[in-house]
């Protein structure tokens, strides 16, 4: 607590420093140096827009006392015959203007941030023209001049809204600089979340369909050692299949703890629902940055026919990313990847296609079978990427189809997949 009321008067003090620096900047639009129209009014009413967690009532005097003590030592400074309370009686309405304009924006303090621009000008402006109402009146006062005549509102009436608005629109501008940067910021983290949430969600897929084999081996094995145990010769061999079962059901618990952390994970999505239109702008942007890296010029283009909102996109950028990115890696320097959307029947279509070498004849048969890959490394080790038979699983288990278009129908590469519209909304 003590640290915040030190850092809360430090930049009180600060503020102080720069408003009373600031007024000086000024013009005067009546006789005399007593009333003046200075940038200290502007700088105070931006660093109270901007610092809206001080205290304004409490800085409005800080600000109102720095810029008397500022202007009188200023007065002494420059003329020794004038005294030092002709000089606090000369600034002193200046320093009344800032600690009422400070008390008309504490009224409104908790309502800046929604309060539109255009609202939140005319506001600072009536409070701008109230607290030099004020400043004039106590000028008149402690120096018996007259009062200003109406024909001399207009002047400050103007003075207020011109630099009112000009600093809501300066602190707007900023916002909105500000806002761009945080968006950007959150659309790069939500993009990093989207690939490790789709990167989760094929090893939770593999990993189920890994724990089904393990059960059935399971019940394979167990039937067996019963079989054997039954039978006089086999009696000998039955232990040892009994306590390969045994192994067989350890793996599958452990395999079953690492499932639940995985779906614990899987589960903290940043979003609960994306349009199509979302999914296919991230496995661009995302496969763009992929060429990049592989040092090709992978152009993207898009037609999305049919847009709605799916709660099911983990999956869907789960397969889409996988082809994409192989349509960039089929890419030799140069080429284009395209990916449609579009309805069809009772089913959503995805295709994407791309201007790559293609897959030869005897590949094509093969493409979608376990462990296949043309993919191998200068040291002649195979890819390990998801692979197209996991991605046809995928496409599966929601009920769908994937195929390869004939490389004698078209001149790209194009695969094609077709998942139920129902199964996605």
């Amino acid at each position: 607590m003590q640290n915040r009321f030190k850092s809360t008067g430090m930049q009180i003090l600060i503020i102080a420093l720069l408003v009373a620096v600031a007024g000086e900047f000024k013009i005067t639009p009546f006789s005399g140096e007593i009333f003046r129209i200075g940038l200290g009014s502007s700088a105070f009413l931006f660093f109270l827009l901007l610092m809206r967690h001080l205290p304004y009532v409490k800085t409005g005097v800080a600000v109102g006392v720095a810029v008397l003590l500022f202007r009188t030592l200023e007065d002494t400074a420059s003329a020794d015959h004038l005294l030092i309370l002709e000089s606090v009686r000369k600034h002193f309405s200046a320093m009344l203007y800032y600690v009422v304009f400070s008390i008309g924006m504490s009224w409104i303090q908790k309502r800046l941030h929604v309060l539109h621009p255009l609202l939140l000008g005319a506001c600072t402006a009536g409070i701008d023209f109230l607290s030099n109402e004020m400043e004039l009146i106590a000028r008149s006062t402690l120096f018996h001049l007259p009062y200003v005549q109406p024909s001399q509102w207009l002047l400050i009436a103007v003075t207020a809204v011109v630099r009112c608005y000009f600093t809501v629109g300066l602190y707007s501008s900023l916002t909105v600089s500000q806002m761009r940067i945080v968006h950007a910021e959150q659309q790069k983290r939500m993009e990093q979340m989207l690939k490790i949430g789709s990167g989760l969600y094929g090893e939770v897929f593999y990993l189920k369909k890994s724990m089904d084999t393990i059960e059935q081996i399971t019940a394979k094995s167990y039937d067996l050692y019963c079989r054997l145990n039954e039978a006089k010769e086999g009696w000998e061999y039955s232990r040892s299949i009994l306590e390969i079962t045994q192994q067989i059901h350890e793996v599958k618990k452990d395999s079953q703890r690492i499932l639940a952390g995985l779906l614990k994970l899987s589960d903290r999505e940043t979003a609960s629902e994306m349009k199509l239109s979302e999914i296919v702008q991230f496995v661009m942007r995302s496969n763009e940055e992929y060429g990049r890296m592989l040092l090709k010029e992978a152009s993207m283009e898009k037609d999305v026919r049919s847009d709605y909102i799916t709660p099911h996109y983990i999956p869907l950028l789960t397969v889409l990313n996988n082809l994409a990115a192989n349509a960039v890696e089929a890419i030799e320097r140069k080429g284009t990847v395209r990916i449609q959307v579009y309805e069809m029947h009772e089913d959503t279509v995805f295709i994407v296609s791309d201007s790559g070498s293609g897959i030869s004849e005897q590949d094509k048969e093969m493409v979608f079978e376990p462990g296949f890959t043309t993919k191998y490394s200068q040291e002649g080790i195979a890819a390990t990427g998801i692979g197209l038979s996991h991605v046809r699983d995928i496409v599966r288990s929601f009920g769908g189809t994937i195929r390869l278009k004939s490389r004698d129908q078209t001149d790209e590469t194009t695969f094609i997949v077709s998942l139920p519209t129902t199964a996605l909304k």
